[in-house]
């Protein structure tokens, strides 16, 4: 059993901090995912935007943890014209809300099945292809 957490000292986990677990998550990614992603870009912000709040119908930002904004692959036609890059967000205070609510998995572990879900809007995978990236991440 691992020592237990001081955590007289301990501070939430900043942008950075789930940064860092982003970053570690997509270098645990298979290669080809990782290519197949081009120039898609990863952010961690605090909150979705009202906008993107207002536009889902979501009343409150910590029910929204990471969100893909973009053309699906599978939605893309070599005759479209170019755009801004894809991108996936992360809100750190809806993921954190949701971690310290849930108590049964790690942070990483958190920002890992976010991140893979959001990555898989990007592909237009379903819920199952997504389970079966995530699950090869965790197995020996």
């Amino acid at each position: 059993m691992p020592a237990p957490t001081n955590w007289s000292d301990a501070q939430a986990p900043t942008l950075d901090d789930i940064e860092r677990l982003a970053v570690a998550a997509w270098n645990r990614l298979p290669d080809y995912v990782r290519r197949t992603c081009g120039d898609l870009v990863i952010r961690i912000d605090e909150f979705a935007a009202d906008e993107v709040l207002d536009g889902m119908g979501i009343e409150s930002p910590f029910e929204l943890m990471g969100l893909y904004q973009g053309v699906s692959m599978d939605r893309r036609s070599t005759g479209d014209l170019p755009r801004e890059p894809d991108m996936v967000f992360l809100y750190r205070r809806a993921l954190l809300d949701y971690w310290s609510e849930a108590g049964d998995e790690t942070l990483g572990d958190l920002v890992t099945h976010v991140l893979v879900h959001e990555i898989g809007h990007h592909f237009g995978f379903s819920d199952d292809d997504m389970d079966a990236i995530e699950t090869s991440l965790t197995d020996p």
